[in-house]
């Protein structure tokens, strides 16, 4: 096989893993949930506030999504989630993840306390 034609294979390939990846999770970089899944990427991680055990007695969630990592809306933000829920003292912080074929991603947090 010529160089330029192994060159070549190798860019579709990368092309084609990259594009799967997730032009949706683009709009999350940076968080530490994402999957690099081609097809299909559900994953959840956890941020304690303190060292207590207890979750506290209300919770609330709000997610984002994403379509091609062009459209994103949504507000995942602690503080405003907190506020909502008549939360003053977050102890506990659950992030959500889910990418569908790179064309659909949810990013959701879970924030628990008093």
């Amino acid at each position: 096989m010529h160089l330029l034609s192994k060159l070549s294979v190798v860019a579709v390939l990368s092309f084609g893993a990259t594009g799967l990846s997730g032009c949706a999770g683009v709009a999350f970089l940076g968080r530490p949930v994402i999957g690099t899944a081609t097809l299909y990427a559900s994953t959840a991680s956890s941020e304690f506030i303190n060292e207590q055990t207890k979750l506290g007695s209300k919770n609330g969630e709000s997610c984002v999504t994403s379509i091609l990592g062009i459209i994103t809306t949504g507000d995942a933000s602690a503080n405003e989630i907190a506020r909502k829920a008549n939360i003053t003292r977050i102890t506990h912080i659950d992030n959500k993840f889910e990418n569908i074929l790179g064309l659909y991603a949810k990013y959701c947090v879970v924030v628990y306390g008093d």
